[in-house]
């Protein structure tokens, strides 16, 4: 039977640190995208810096909503974010809620990042680690866009580092606290300021498959930097720092890199997070939205 996932307004998925649209014939949103549009969404992706902080990135996307109302006639957007990029829908529904519907987080580090934390504090500022990583980075960066042929946008390796620790999260969260939880661990309000605000997030879990898994690996060895939410995270950000609005749920059985929608050949098809998406979306179109 066909789904109907064709949402009142237009849905753009946006991407988080060293993300992009389209490399060749690889779309890093590809399957939900197309999922999705077969579902009857209407989607974009905008294009945002690869390493910048969260407010630079934000104003970038404000800038793409405003082209996406203009050219669809829409009064009003849904945006998903994946990790860093639900920073980004934060800060643009937080400065113009009468153009957002919702804002949906997709294991996003609302709460800053303990991977993050560690990175900081292995880079000493101003000295040459910090410049190294800088320079690979921002490297890493202009390869990525060359690879995509998007126009070159501002990039910040160290600016975004910081902002996705828990400090610099923290002090994002106080400008822009909409839809967090008041306390660790719990549900935000799902509504303010009439933007609906959703998350989900997945944690590492004991698989087999999941452990032949290469990409899965890295994350695993990542998860080692955790202390606070060890064991509960997805190798980059904590189960309970995920947490924004209505949690649909934080502990899907897959990493970080999983929960942008790409079956990865040892996924088992029941842990699919495509799935997930074009679910979210008949949400949001149940809620007419």
């Amino acid at each position: 039977m066909q789904r109907n996932a064709t949402t009142r307004y237009p849905i753009l998925l946006v991407h988080g640190l060293f993300g992009f649209d389209r490399i060749g014939h690889f779309e890093l949103f590809h399957d939900v995208k197309q999922a999705l549009r077969e579902a009857g969404g209407q989607v974009f992706v905008p294009q945002l810096s690869a390493t910048h902080d969260n407010e630079v990135r934000g104003q970038q996307l404000i800038w793409q909503i405003e082209r996406v109302l203009q050219g669809t006639g829409a009064g009003k957007v849904n945006l998903i974010g994946h990790s860093q990029g639900a920073l980004a829908c934060r800060y643009a529904a937080a400065l113009m809620p009468e153009n957002v519907a919702s804002v949906t987080s997709v294991s996003g580090p609302n709460h800053g990042s303990e991977l993050a934390d560690a990175l900081r504090m292995a880079l000493i500022p101003g000295n040459l680690p910090e410049q190294v990583a800088e320079q690979v980075a921002t490297q890493f960066a202009d390869f990525l866009s060359l690879l995509s042929g998007q126009p070159a946008m501002p990039r910040n390796a160290v600016a975004a580092l910081n902002a996705l620790t828990t400090a610099g999260v923290g002090e994002f969260n106080r400008k822009y606290p909409q839809g967090l939880p008041s306390t660790w661990g719990g549900h935000g309000a799902e509504c303010v300021n009439g933007v609906h605000y959703y998350s989900w997030s997945g944690t590492l879990q004991g698989d087999l498959l999941q452990t032949l898994d290469p990409v899965n690996a890295v994350c695993r060895a990542l998860s080692g930097h955790f202390a606070m939410e060890a064991g509960q995270n997805d190798g980059f950000v904590g189960r309970y720092s995920s947490h924004l609005g209505t949690v649909i749920r934080s502990d899907y059985p897959f990493d970080h890199l999983a929960s942008l929608g790409h079956p990865r050949g040892l996924r088992k098809r029941d842990d699919d997070p495509v799935e997930l998406y074009v679910e979210h979306t008949m949400r949001l179109k149940a809620a007419q939205l």
